[in-house]
């Protein structure tokens, strides 16, 4: 990959459609719209034009051009968009054409917004949220990733970075008085003080971790024993038919996922196999990854049908009990619910409850953390302004307060990519989608 060719991708949903765009980022965007399009538009303004082939000469397309030149572009290098008709003909002949110029080629996966980070336009959380933006399902989400991308964490990190620069600045002012062998007590004060706001800064943020949760979704484990209607109530749930339905004990072997979306929040509803002793060996590795799933899970429902023999619910964090197939027979009071999957009693209430814990667990208010990374970076930060500030308690030597000081900086700008995080670009960039 050569970071200066320019690159050209499809940012449209692939298939047959009305219209499709294509992004050209780099140094011949200009050429290469002086050469297909007869010419370069007046900067973001849309024009009509034909393009042609290059090396023929042959009308490809007659399509809206648009000019964007660098560094007030999306990417920060000049670039060029063709607004052609979708037909998959119409778009392979311009995709030919564009990949038969010199120092021209199609773009990998992130490539657009990777040289956006590069050319400084994009902090690497910025990034992240642009992807969380890409593949958010349900409204909170999507509004999470909103936040990140308009600069949310990003701001707060700068934000902790100008403080840790602060108390440095302080902490070599102190040094340049230890030559003299004694520290100003008000320098002393201020900079505890300092590092003390900074780690409950720290703390508080690292409470909330409801911004990672609302990325992964709400995790509710149907188990129960065979023929509890776990399956029924799944595809019930999902308004579609997702697993098999069988009067046959032990139908489901697997673990079965379904992405929901209730009142704007994102759940996950996992069908298991129904728990029982057999001598199955492929029954007995369903039922150890029920009880494995059910263990991790948010919450257990634990399905209870008419005729009992159910057994003892998994282990689980939270766990309620749902009376199946309340239309057979209604004589079960040691439930918390009762439903019945096949005519729909009781679906309403369990909806609510279901959305009432996707509040509880996903909707904390506004986390500045939303991904593992962000995480593990800040607990560094805090750990060294702590041990700094222990350091300074008991009269520490100056110059190691300052070096975990230093690292306390460190952490925070792997946040933005302030430093070196070329391993986490690679895993990021790759999951985004062509044209990205």
């Amino acid at each position: 990959m050569r970071s200066d060719d320019t690159i050209f991708a499809t940012a449209s949903g692939h298939g047959r459609s009305a219209v499709s765009l294509i992004r050209i980022s780099g140094d011949r965007s200009r050429f290469i719209l002086e050469t297909m399009a007869g010419g370069v538009p007046a900067p973001r303004r849309a024009v009509l034009r034909i393009l042609r082939d290059p090396a023929s000469g042959e009308p490809l397309d007659q399509a809206l051009v648009l000019w964007m030149p660098g560094p007030g572009s999306f990417t920060g290098e000049d670039q060029a968009e063709l607004h052609i008709h979708g037909g998959l003909a119409t778009r392979a002949a311009v995709q030919r054409a564009l990949n038969a110029l010199e120092g021209c080629r199609a773009a990998e996966a992130g490539e657009f917004t990777r040289r956006a980070f590069l050319n400084g336009r994009m902090d690497l959380s910025r990034v992240e949220g642009l992807a969380d933006l890409i593949d958010a399902e349900t409204e909170a989400q999507r509004r999470q990733a909103l936040f990140q991308l308009e600069g949310r964490l990003g701001h707060a990190a700068e934000r902790w970075r100008e403080e840790i620069l602060q108390v440095l600045a302080l902490l070599e002012a102190c040094l340049d008085f230890s030559d003299e062998g004694d520290v100003p007590e008000d320098l002393e004060t201020e900079i505890t003080g300092r590092l003390a706001r900074m780690r409950d800064d720290f703390h508080g943020v690292l409470e909330n971790r409801s911004g990672e949760r609302l990325r992964e979704g709400l995790t509710v484990v149907l188990a129960g024993p065979p023929n509890a209607g776990k399956s029924t109530l799944l595809n019930a749930l999902a308004q579609r038919d997702v697993a098999i339905v069988s009067p046959i004990a032990g139908t489901t072997r697997d673990v079965i996922e379904v992405h929901c979306d209730l009142g704007g929040l994102p759940v996950v509803i996992v069908d298991t196999a129904g728990l029982r002793d057999s001598t199955d060996p492929i029954e007995q590795e369903g039922v150890s990854r029920a009880r494995a799933r059910a263990q991790d899970a948010d919450l257990v429902l634990w399905l209870m049908p008419p005729e009992g023999g159910e057994g003892e619910p998994p282990e689980a964090r939270r766990l309620l009990k749902v009376a199946t197939k309340v239309d057979v027979d209604r004589n079960r009071d040691d439930a918390d619910l009762a439903i019945s999957a096949a005519t729909g009693a009781g679906l309403p209430d369990l909806m609510r409850m279901l959305e009432a814990e996707a509040q509880a667990v996903l909707g904390q208010g506004d986390a500045v953390l939303t991904r593992e990374r962000h995480r593990r970076a800040l607990e560094r930060a805090r750990d060294s302004v702590a041990l700094a500030l222990a350091m300074m308690s008991s009269a520490g030597p100056l110059e190691l307060i300052a070096e975990e000081v230093r690292l306390a900086a460190r952490a925070v700008g792997e946040i933005t990519g302030r430093v070196d995080v070329e391993h986490v670009l690679d895993r990021l960039f790759s999951s985004f989608c062509i044209g990205k």
